[in-house]
């Protein structure tokens, strides 16, 4: 295959990984506004959505190895395959985890933890996840480096709010034993929605330490 050809296929291969990830952030906004909401409705759109982005995964995961495939590729396009496959999987993953927030949306009656902004922490994330992917389009390493420290803040965040759910568990004064249960079963699925936002803030960070692998074949952000 000619090397104009090939570069051109290693482009498309970009553009498509960067359709997927547009793809994966409006299903992760569509699953906060559906908890947020508690619009049925919408989380079952994100849910029944997740097949269309396990084939995009698929699709893209047969291309990179058609890719490697088609000629020997020399190191630097060698590292872009390579970092795109491994984008991909933090992209199915994040899917995964907006399916997750679709299925809360059920789960939620009421917010009994008004302090805990997850809206805001939501935000956080999709904001890593879009710099993250600029960075990969671009190939600019220095957002690559700072998304990790915004990596820090939004641990933070997390704790923060996890020991204000903590807090307001121990403080509140239960008697009935349906309410402790219906509270604790709030408390699971709050918790299990930080947890979540914050794996998406460590997929963003994955997808900038492949892109500054891809660029600078600088592994310091891989872990």
């Amino acid at each position: 295959m000619a090397r104009k050809s090939y570069q051109e296929k290693l482009e498309e291969l970009r553009e498509d990984i960067l359709y997927m990830s547009e793809v994966v952030m409006e299903r992760l906004r569509m699953g906060l506004d559906a908890l947020e909401q508690k619009d049925e409705a919408l989380a079952e759109q994100v849910i029944k959505g997740d097949g269309e982005i396990n084939r995009m995964y698929l699709d893209l995961e047969q291309d990179c190895i058609d890719l490697l495939a088609l000629q020997q590729p020399v190191a630097s396009d060698l590292r872009f395959i390579a970092a795109s496959f491994k984008i991909i999987t933090d992209l199915e993953r994040i899917g995964d985890l907006a399916v997750n927030l679709g299925e809360y949306t059920f789960e939620s009656e009421q917010d009994l933890f008004p302090d805990v902004d997850v809206q805001a922490m939501g935000e956080m994330t999709l904001e890593m996840v879009e710099t993250a992917m600029i960075a990969y389009d671009t190939e600019n390493t220095d957002s690559c480096r700072a998304l990790a420290s915004r990596d820090d803040d939004l641990d933070q965040f997390a704790e923060r709010a996890s020991g204000i759910v903590v807090r307001d568990l121990i403080e509140r004064e239960l008697e009935e034993p349906e309410e402790v249960e219906r509270l604790l079963q709030d408390v699971s699925r709050l918790l299990l929605t930080i947890r979540d936002l914050e794996r998406v803030g460590d997929h963003a960070v994955n997808i900038a330490a492949r892109t500054l692998y891809m660029v600078e074949n600088d592994d310091e952000l891989i872990y």
